[in-house]
């Protein structure tokens, strides 16, 4: 199943049960439609119960329940025509949607796809582009890269090394220690840069790896003030995990946090 027809079945479970509470509510209303007449200086609300009848009874403002009521039937009404329509558009597109055209490519055998090239890409080929773009790699003390990761690199710390695994894991497309340009024009190593295939959106990943350390505390609150400055912060574009040596990676979090933020199921 396709993230197409995924959503198009979740679409349809919500419209399931709005349509549901719509119709139940339906058999409440009163008689009548609500008009509604505005002036510079007033609004006034009345209930009209015959077709023929162009004004209706005047509804004062002790009368705000009917007035909610019969704003609500007017409301349900339309609602109902339109969910009712979605709804069947949705349910025949369902029985005559066989594949998406980027299936045809996803499902050709491996010796026929290498030859192709395929006119929408796939997060599977956007991925492999993103990662396999060349880079000079952080020049700082390359002798302390002594962690192995699934995917055949080595990183600074264990911990860094869990993180990477976890990104390969969840198909979290990322480049370890990949050069970015500061708005001061120094060149900065973040941990991790990662690509958001949903929104195709890049994101900074630190790892805040000895936070108990006073002197490293203070360097990586002026590495965040770097970062702010130069349109790098949490809320945008940054994520961050942190450990002392009495508090290690929360790697449940860690977990957690990456699969409602990429919204891998």
């Amino acid at each position: 199943m396709n993230n197409l027809t995924k959503e198009i079945i979740t679409r349809l479970e919500q419209l399931q049960r709005a349509i549901k509470l719509a119709e139940k509510e339906e058999k409440t209303f009163p008689a009548g439609r609500l008009r509604v007449s505005k002036s510079p200086r007033q609004t006034r609300y009345y209930k009209v119960t015959d077709s023929t009848d162009k004004t209706g009874e005047y509804l004062p403002k002790t009368a705000q329940a009917t007035v909610k009521n019969l704003a609500q039937k007017g409301y349900n009404k339309l609602f109902l025509k339109a969910a009712y329509s979605e709804q069947k558009a949705l349910k025949a597109f369902l029985l005559e949607y066989k594949c998406s055209p980027e299936d045809i490519y996803n499902n050709l055998i491996p010796e026929r796809k290498k030859f192709v090239i395929p006119y929408i890409s796939t997060s599977d080929l956007i991925a492999k582009g993103w990662q396999s773009k060349t880079f000079k790699p952080n020049p700082y003390k390359p002798e302390k890269k002594i962690f192995d990761t699934r995917r055949g690199e080595k990183v600074r710390s264990k911990s860094e090394a869990i993180i990477a695994d976890t990104l390969y894991e969840f198909g979290i497309p990322y480049r370890y220690e990949y050069p970015v340009k500061m708005a001061n024009g120094e060149i900065r190593y973040p941990d991790f840069m990662l690509l958001n295939l949903k929104t195709k959106q890049e994101i900074y990943f630190e790892h805040l790896g000895r936070m108990g350390d006073a002197g490293y505390r203070m360097d990586a609150m002026e590495k965040m003030d770097l970062y702010r400055a130069s349109g790098i912060y949490p809320g945008k574009n940054l994520i961050f995990t942190y450990e002392t040596e009495e508090k290690p990676l929360d790697i449940k979090g860690m977990r957690k946090m990456l699969l409602e933020l990429f919204c891998i199921d």
